[in-house]
């Protein structure tokens, strides 16, 4: 359990492509250590200059579920601060990786999935995998902006609003996820793909990847700490507080 890293099959290493993998059964739901480790992991990976491409992946049923709902309410504020740096500093480091970034994504990607998933360079996903932000439900808000760079702005509105989730194949359409493999196929294909980016030369694909972070329109960074003052609004109002007390009730 946890996050590790190895290369995509033993003896592969000079390929120069490292698998960060994740691991918090039984739904990826990760604690704030959790997110802090993943940061590291990522970076690390980017900072070795044998590697010149990272996939992101995890074991279990889907991606990610977001934050650890449990630990916030079983330790109230402090917890919120520490999901929310650890999450933006999970962000921040699959964005600023100084090589490309696949996520790899199987089952659900839900919360802070979406934060992963967004500012990874490319996704291949399984046929089974859904995105969205339940936030609205779980008494939080944030990753608008990441969701922002996988559909169209009104299309984010509303699954923002409502919810809802979107299909690999509804993402693929969109051309926000590269291909969309059955789900024993996905490790394979995302490797494959990470072989191809990494037969590139590895001081040129960093100042790519430099160059691209460079030219896009928003500030990821500075949009999610925007966003995550306004979660750090709702728990300080208590409103959070009365949403996370009624999730997993009733259908919800």
């Amino acid at each position: 359990m946890g996050v590790s890293t190895s290369p995509p099959e033993k003896g592969l290493e000079k390929e120069g492509v490292a698998v960060v993998t994740v691991d918090f059964p039984p739904v990826n739901a990760l604690p704030v250590d959790g997110w802090f480790a993943l940061a590291d992991a990522v970076r690390t990976a980017g900072r070795d200059p044998q590697v010149r491409c990272v996939v992101l992946a995890a074991k279990g049923r889907g991606f990610n579920a977001g934050v650890d709902i449990k630990e916030l309410q079983s330790q109230g504020p402090g917890a919120l601060i520490g999901a929310n740096r650890g999450c933006f500093e999970a962000f921040s480091a699959v964005y600023e990786c100084e090589v490309p970034v696949v996520a790899a994504v199987q089952g659900f990607c839900l919360g802070g999935g979406i934060g992963l998933v967004g500012n990874a360079d490319v996704v291949v996903a399984s046929e089974d995998a859904t995105f969205g932000l339940p936030e609205l439900d779980r008494g939080a808000l944030g990753a608008a902006t990441h969701l922002s760079r996988l559909v169209p702005q009104h299309l984010m509105r509303a699954l923002y609003y409502t919810s809802r989730t979107v299909t690999a194949a509804e993402l693929h359409a969109h051309g926000s996820v590269w291909r969309v493999v059955p789900r024993e196929e996905l490790s394979a294909a995302a490797v494959e793909l990470a072989r191809e980016i990494a037969a590139k030369d590895g001081e040129l694909l960093r100042l790519a990847k430099a160059a691209i972070n460079g030219i896009d329109p928003v500030d990821v960074r500075r949009s999610y700490r925007f966003e995550q003052g306004f979660t750090f609004e709702a728990s300080v109002a208590g409103v959070a507080d009365r949403v996370r007390d009624r999730f997993g009730r009733d259908g919800t």
